[in-house]
């Protein structure tokens, strides 16, 4: 895998980032906006993901109806996502017919009609679509977790939003948040696959450098203050099981720490996506049956943000017994050095989640644009080297310094049994 990339910015202040890979006839392209839940104030909370389902709803040029069978017919596929930091959009086409999700990007950049009707059917789509999460213990536990863990910052919202703000934001919330951020100033182009550098920069230059530099988005900043001590909290609702979450404060990912605690996470938690039967928390919980499940994970982010640990409790168990073994694994870790072995094993893990997330085409576009919203591309290309530089002494340290009790928040879902 090549880390040489082009990095260009555009008359108008767009980024542009391009990386040639002939491995296949496929391109992918990817814009990204700096703007996701990080930016909503109460009473507008959801805007940004709302604001992603209406770019989908067509331009005078490229009609809702028209846009969908439009990339399906040449062969591609397309989706967009909403984040606390960021919203992206991506294609990913057969090579010589990437002009198609260019002109697309370029048009709905600038041009998106946000027709009332369009708004008001959408309104009843996602208001829908929260409810569905509502059914959920671990939504319902989530939820609840974030609004203790963030008093004052906004990610203490879920990405989809407040129920009492998608009842009442109007077209023209949804039109002047799209306006206020989505202009090229505060995007980033990122193309990855079957391309001559030189013509696909010109082509992009001819489509996205008319567009107009838009005035510097406004900022939340709303910095979280220090937590003054371990937060307990429960909910209650339907179902027969009963969910543990802890969350611990963790740094941002530009910050020196994240490495480690990237170590860290794989040595307790697993590495996502491969076999976690090696992990302490597996080892210590669901060989015991003290759970029947456990997985643990951070997010790369802009600002603090959580380290979180979702326990399935045992129904033979009681929550504060599995916390109790929890809390065990925990000081162990912090008490005794870890062996190098258990280190390199932990690494090796994570370079294969991570090999793994990065080979495709559409998955080398999106790094690109990923790392660059919280830090820059050197992040990623520089990612594998810094977590093999991560020594038992870091472990214990990072352990030691983010995994306190006053520096976290344990939440319960106690099940009621059905739901009358």
């Amino acid at each position: 895998m090549t880390n040489n990339i082009t990095q260009v910015t555009l008359k108008n202040g767009m980024k542009v980032m391009l990386k040639e890979i002939h491995t296949a006839p496929i391109i992918s392209s990817w814009v990204w906006y700096r703007v996701g839940s990080r930016d909503e104030p109460t009473g507008k909370t959801g805007v940004s993901h709302w604001t992603e389902h209406m770019q989908f709803k067509g331009t005078k040029k490229f009609p809702a109806n028209v846009l969908d069978k439009a990339i399906s017919r040449e062969g591609g596929r397309w989706n967009a996502s909403t984040s606390h930091d960021s919203t992206r959009y991506f294609e990913t086409m057969p090579a010589d017919k990437i002009d198609l999700a260019l002109r697309l990007e370029a048009d709905r950049m600038k041009k998106s009609l946000f027709d009332a009707k369009e708004v008001a059917s959408e309104r009843t789509v996602i208001i829908s679509e929260r409810e569905g999460h509502e059914n959920e213990p671990l939504f319902r536990l989530s939820e609840a977790m974030h609004q203790a863990a963030f008093r004052v910052h906004p990610y203490h919202h879920e990405i989809i939003g407040d129920k009492a703000d998608l009842h009442t934001m109007t077209r023209d919330d949804l039109y002047n948040h799209y306006r206020n951020y989505y202009v090229p100033n505060n995007a980033i182009l990122t193309l990855a696959g079957d391309f001559e550098t030189k013509s696909m920069l010109k082509r992009v230059k001819e489509l996205f450098e008319p567009i107009p530099k838009g005035a510097t988005p406004p900022r939340l900043i709303r910095p979280e203050p220090e937590q003054k001590g371990e937060v307990r909290l429960s909910v209650e609702g339907p179902g027969e099981t009963t969910f543990i979450q802890v969350a611990y404060r963790f740094p941002s990912a530009a910050h020196p720490d994240y490495f480690p605690l990237q170590v860290l996470d794989s040595l307790l938690g697993g590495a996502s996506g491969l076999s976690y039967k090696t992990s302490r928390f597996y080892r210590a919980m669901i060989d015991t049956e003290y759970a029947v499940d456990v997985s643990a994970w951070s997010e790369a982010t802009i600002d603090p943000y959580l380290y979180r640990i979702v326990i399935t409790n045992h129904p033979k168990r009681a929550p504060e017994e599995t916390l109790a073994v929890l809390d065990n694994e925990i000081k162990k870790i912090q008490n005794e050095l870890v062996t190098k072995a258990e280190i390199t094993r932990a690494v090796k893990q994570a370079r294969a989640v991570f090999a793994y997330s990065s080979e495709n085409i559409t998955n080398q576009a999106f790094w690109m644009g990923y790392a660059e919203i919280f830090a820059s591309y050197d992040w990623f290309v520089n990612y594998l080297d810094n977590l093999a530089k991560v020594t038992p002494k870091d472990i214990q340290r990072v352990a030691r310094e983010y995994l306190q009790p006053s520096r976290r928040v344990v939440g319960t879902y106690i099940p009621k049994g059905a739901e009358a």
